[in-house]
């Protein structure tokens, strides 16, 4: 009997350690979205001589979530993505297919530069992709652009599965330098996952090909009915389940400098977004460029960031790493520093400690400060329109995807001209033009000391000038894997894309990093609760052999 009650209470315990999901009591709550309607394809760039330029667009969600339900999926997403930093996570986006995408697309009007494209979106702010050709028949997907992940994947031919049926598919039929690696992959995305082949074929992208390795999914969850892309571009340096992107870019010498500056659009502002290879493009901001060195060696796009502030009010919730993430749509933190964050936002105020309303008649930017240099945030951007009841919900989330560490989506990025330099290991933010006459932006020296070494230009990467402070060496790491039972926070580090990083099967990073620093109460997180539990579990269990003994 004893046997049996110690076995009833193991299986309790496991079950405890397994159960994740977080389901608030507003996920149920619905608003509706205007259509949008579907727009033509238009066919990728060419190559430009200093330089290559491809095409992003945004598709449109198939689905009527409300703001707050699609950020608790991302998060759930993201966990996944940034847990094991090798698999990744996805986030809204959907294409055009002509055998069965039928998710509408609003293009992006003509690049300004010569190796720039445009990037194109559904209408609704939710997630961007670029074209690109694979295989030597050129077959067209859309793949989300994702600087969370750091390897590929596309939906095959050969999934029977719904969300296969909906999108464009990739296979040996398609291309006759296709090469099957028989070596598997898998990656998860919280609720979502996609597993199949790791396979070599050519993507050419912008106008730039390349013999690359990502995986083939022959699964795909439901989940990914929701999207309209057709597989995922790692943009991270991070080496994930297949070849890394930027890294075979850089080995076959494809560009003079290794980077990428990123101009992601309002829908409401236009179709101006773009994506530059291999240079800036100035008529995309104004001003310097700021740059900050990355925090970590491990290969993902963090930096550390000094402090955010509401209407001059400091919320004292920097000092830790910054992921800058265009696979994820809004932005994710630790539940103490939201808390802070939230705290200097007057009529704020949490109900389920996942999702802040604010008022909706705020009218004031929040401040993001890195290496003394501060971006303001629109309030269109980290306000979410009004619901079913007329409340208004704030874009910045209490859920530690990344342990001890902002996660910066789209909801900032689009306020922000960001160059992902892989030379120089560093990240640049300027201010993007046009921003100053809509008040959604600016950039300006902060008063006080910041905390990162970070550089200015208003020329290329390259031609930084003056530095500014220096970085501290006890901010934690961005791209370690982060042990539920080591981690100090209790958070969760992201895995591959749209709400967060990759989480699949892949190396394990190199290079050193500082351990996270203590940076929300511990005692909230799931990793300490479930030891809690398992704890008073076995003093049950102590009784109860007591008692029968």
């Amino acid at each position: 009997m004893i046997a049996a009650v110690l076995l009833r209470l193991a299986f309790w315990v496991s079950c405890v350690s397994a159960f994740f999901p977080f389901v608030p009591a507003w996920v149920k709550e619905r608003e509706e979205h205007a259509t949008i309607a579907a727009a033509g394809r238009r066919s990728i760039s060419s190559v430009a001589q200093d330089g290559f330029a491809f095409a992003i667009e945004r598709r449109a969600s198939e689905n009527n979530d409300s703001t707050v339900v699609r950020a608790m999926r991302q998060a759930q997403w993201l966990s996944s993505k940034f847990h094991h930093r090798r698999a990744k996570t996805a986030g809204e986006a959907s294409t055009t297919k002509r055998n069965g995408n039928t998710y509408p697309v609003v293009e992006a009007k003509p690049p300004t530069a010569s190796m720039a494209t445009g990037i194109s979106q559904d209408g609704t702010d939710y997630s961007y992709f670029v074209k690109a050709r694979v295989g030597s028949k050129g077959k067209e997907l859309y793949l989300l652009l994702d600087t969370g992940a750091g390897s590929s994947w596309v939906m095959g031919s050969t999934c029977s599965d719904q969300p296969c049926t909906m999108h464009n598919t990739f296979g040996p039929g398609d291309s006759n330098t296709y090469n099957d690696n028989q070596k598997p992959f898998s990656i998860s995305y919280g609720t979502g996952k996609v597993e199949g082949n790791l396979v070599t074929d050519t993507i050419s992208v912008a106008g730039i090909s390349v013999k690359y390795s990502f995986g083939l999914a022959s699964k795909a969850s439901d989940d990914f009915t929701r999207f309209a892309f057709d597989g995922i571009l790692g943009m991270s340096m991070s080496l994930g389940s297949g070849d890394n992107f930027l890294k075979r870019l850089a080995d076959d010498k494809k560009l003079d400098k290794n980077l990428f500056g990123v101009a992601l659009n309002r829908a409401s502002d236009g179709t101006s977004g773009e994506i530059r290879i291999g240079a800036t493009n100035p008529d995309k901001y104004t001003g310097p460029i700021g740059y900050t060195p990355l925090g970590t060696k491990d290969g993902d796009w963090s930096i550390p960031i000094d402090d955010m502030t509401y209407d001059g009010k400091k919320a004292g919730c920097g000092g830790v790493l910054a992921y800058l993430d265009t696979g994820t749509s809004f932005i994710f933190g630790p539940a103490d520093l939201v808390k802070k964050l939230h705290a200097v936002i007057p009529g704020s105020a949490s109900v389920d400690k996942f999702s802040y309303r604010v008022p909706c008649d705020s009218n004031k930017v929040l401040t993001f400060t890195f290496s003394g240099v501060e971006y303001k945030l629109s309030p269109k951007d980290w306000i979410a329109p009004k619901d079913d009841s007329g409340q208004c919900t704030s874009n910045i989330y209490a859920r530690e995807v990344v342990a001890g560490a902002w996660l910066l989506g789209d909801a900032f990025l689009k306020n922000v001209y960001t160059i992902f330099d892989k030379d120089q290991q560093r990240i640049g933010l300027a201010v993007t033009a046009g921003a100053q006459s809509s008040s959604s932006a600016s950039a300006s020296p902060s008063a006080g000391t910041g905390t990162g070494t970070g550089t200015s230009s208003s020329g290329p990467p390259g031609q930084s000038a003056s530095g500014s402070t220096m970085i501290s060496t006890s901010l934690p790491t961005s791209s370690a894997v982060v042990s539920q039972s080591t981690s100090s926070s209790g958070g969760i580090k992201p895995p591959l894309g749209l709400n967060g990083h990759e989480t699949g099967g892949g190396p394990s990073p190199t290079g050193s990093a500082a351990k996270p620093s203590k940076t929300s109460d511990s005692s909230a997180t799931p990793l300490k609760a479930r030891t809690q539990v398992i704890i008073a579990l076995f003093a049950l269990a102590s009784t109860v052999i007591a008692m029968l003994s």
